[in-house]
């Protein structure tokens, strides 16, 4: 294909005008209660499970706990009151990980399509999608963040037919070169591979191709050049057959690529809607419904051998008709890979949620955001995680609620968390299939180190603790597929109406901490919050600390997210994290008490 070309005059002064970023663009009518908030990430970012997989001079920060933490602890029996052994218990407390990944989970011997992968959407860009910057760096965040499949949009490049570029088309994003992309990917497999060979995993390059024969010929060719034996271009040997699926552990750290493969009358890009979402302007809109004509106007694209052999174990397809969950997808390859748009599954997962499932356990689907999505908000990952979808491609330009919850799935992992039993082969394709349900019983005890918003002093926050689950489930009438969404939240600290039992405790150096009552950011709240819920496995808790502002939104101060099935017992610190997704020294005081809820 040739290059995109020029984006019109109109469309340029437009898009000029944007700023992602702008206090003064149009907000939500309910941005006082606006949850769904993040920060530009950055290298330190732990965005996709990166506790694992990110550069070892970024160490972790030590935890502090508050001494009127210490004396709840104390007093509640789970440290000893005798000071001499209090400081020893403590710091085997908050040694303690409030998760704890079970070994199955991160078992690699099943086949591809069964596991979870954290996944990056247009990973080239920095911020906005129409208007945002290119870089290279991006794949270096976002791979060190924990990232184990990344884009790649790849276009012919007029200046120089040899070196195709990576850019968004049919718009002012910038563009750098597809050789900068894979050296960028390359260094990073590299470096990780040397740290640990018990954490190599593939990477895989969902490659949108927009480039002619001879474009596509120098993306093969400067594929082969960079990655060397790295590339996978063939079959597994213990997959020869062409048709078994390969394990994860076969594919060591290969660079896997995703090629596409057209069906005929397939279905036109799923990822246009005609319908405006979130914040957009008028402004924002016309661009966006330019971009969209300037796509679909676009003659389709033919992929020449060479790059189609590339495709070994995924060749994306967008098919025409629901035939790939109901029956059989026709004229389609074995090692197909559905490529769709939350919007193209809407309607399928409202009455055929199973069905997908039941083929989501044999074939891969990815799943990304609809092309409303311009100011990189993101998809809700959850129901999909719930059809079994292996990749879902969040946009990783920010650390919202999206981008904690994929964190939550992979925190602790190398990127590839197994599916649920029944996501699997073999499985029902049902996550509640047996309906029973089970009450959390959330402790909070109180934070610790509660960090303060600029311009803020202590005294000036009113910290409470909000908690949301995330529990899906299939409902049996309709045959979709349903995420309750449950919020509980905590009292407003008020220091004033706090009081302590008495007690002194000695501090780990020797001196004797008095009595005192602690101050905003260093909460106590002391209550309970309770769900029932349906069983599975894919249940999620998201916990904010927000300050209570009467005069202004609630602004969030720190972040987490669990995967309840990887909590441990007990009482445990939980690591907050900050907005731009990087660890503070902040941390929560909370014990999980899961139950079963009898029939009456």
């Amino acid at each position: 294909m040739s290059d995109p070309g020029p984006t019109s005059p109109g469309l340029s002064s437009r898009l000029a005008k944007l700023n992602p970023f702008s206090k003064s663009t149009p907000k939500h009518s309910h941005e006082a209660d606006d949850e769904d908030q993040g920060e530009e990430i950055d290298p330190a970012s732990v965005a996709g499970g990166g506790h694992s997989t990110r550069p070892t001079d970024i160490t972790s920060h030590k935890l502090q706990v508050s001494s009127a933490l210490q004396a709840f602890l104390v007093s509640d029996g789970v440290l000893p009151s005798e000071p001499g052994n209090t400081a020893s218990a403590l710091h085997e407390l908050l040694e303690k990980p409030h998760v704890s990944v079970p070994a199955s989970v991160t078992d690699r011997s099943h086949p591809l399509p069964e596991y979870y992968i954290s996944s990056s959407h247009n990973t080239y860009l920095l911020a906005h999608q129409l208007f945002g910057s290119s870089s290279a760096s991006a794949y270096e965040t976002a791979l060190n963040a924990g990232a184990r499949c990344v884009e790649i949009d790849a276009w012919d490049n007029p200046d120089n037919i040899d070196e195709p570029k990576v850019t968004h088309g049919y718009t002012l994003v910038s563009n750098i070169t597809f050789r900068a992309v894979c050296e960028t990917i390359r260094d990073v497999v590299d470096r990780q591979s040397a740290a640990s060979d018990a954490t190599a995993t593939p990477i895989m390059l969902s490659l949108e191709n927009h480039c002619g024969d001879n474009g596509q010929r120098r993306l093969v060719a400067i594929m082969k050049e960079v990655f060397g034996s790295c590339l996978l271009d063939s079959p597994i040997e213990t997959a020869s057959d062409g048709e078994s699926h390969v394990t994860l552990a076969d594919l060591v750290s290969k660079v896997v690529v995703i090629v596409e493969y057209h069906l005929p009358n397939e279905a036109s890009d799923s990822s246009s809607s005609s319908s405006s979402s979130e914040s957009e302007d008028e402004t924002e809109k016309q661009a966006r419904h330019e971009y969209q004509a300037k796509k679909k106007a676009a003659p389709p694209t033919i992929i020449i051998p060479e790059l189609a052999q590339l495709g070994v174990y995924a060749q994306s397809v967008k098919p025409a008709d629901d035939s790939w969950f109901t029956s059989l997808l026709k004229n389609a390859p074995h090692h197909h890979l559905i490529n769709v748009s939350e919007t193209g599954l809407s309607a399928p997962m409202a009455a055929h949620a199973a069905k997908i499932s039941r083929h989501n356990a044999n074939h891969l689907m990815r799943v990304f955001p609809k092309g409303t999505r311009i100011s990189s908000r993101n998809l809700p990952p959850v129901p999909f995680w719930a059809l079994g979808a292996q990749i879902c491609a969040l946009n990783w330009q920010t650390f919202g609620a999206s981008m904690q919850l994929n964190e939550a799935l992979f925190a602790g992992t190398d990127g590839y968390v197994l599916k649920p039993a029944a996501l699997r082969a073999g499985g029902d394709g049902v996550i509640s299939s047996d309906g029973k349900k089970k009450r959390l019983k959330l402790r909070v005890a109180g934070a610790s180190g509660v960090p303060l918003p600029n311009g803020r002093e202590v005294g000036e926050i009113r910290p409470y603790l909000t908690c949301t689950m995330l529990a899906p489930r299939h409902e049996r009438v309709s045959g979709g597929l349903i995420v309750d969404s449950i919020k509980r939240k905590t009292g407003v600290y008020k220091q004033s109406k706090l009081k302590m039992a008495g007690a002194f405790l000695r501090h780990p150096h020797g001196d004797l901490e008095s009595e005192k009552p602690p101050l905003e950011t260093d909460p106590v709240w002391d209550e309970t919050l309770e769900w029932e819920f349906e069983d599975s496995e894919l249940v999620f808790v998201r916990m904010l600390v927000k300050s209570d502002d009467s005069f202004a939104s609630n602004p969030i101060l720190a972040v987490a997210a669990v995967r309840l099935m990887y909590v441990t017992p007990g009482w445990s610190f939980v690591r907050m994290l900050d907005l731009k997704g990087r660890e503070t020294k902040c941390s929560v005081l909370v014990r999980f008490d899961v139950e079963d809820v009898c029939d009456t």
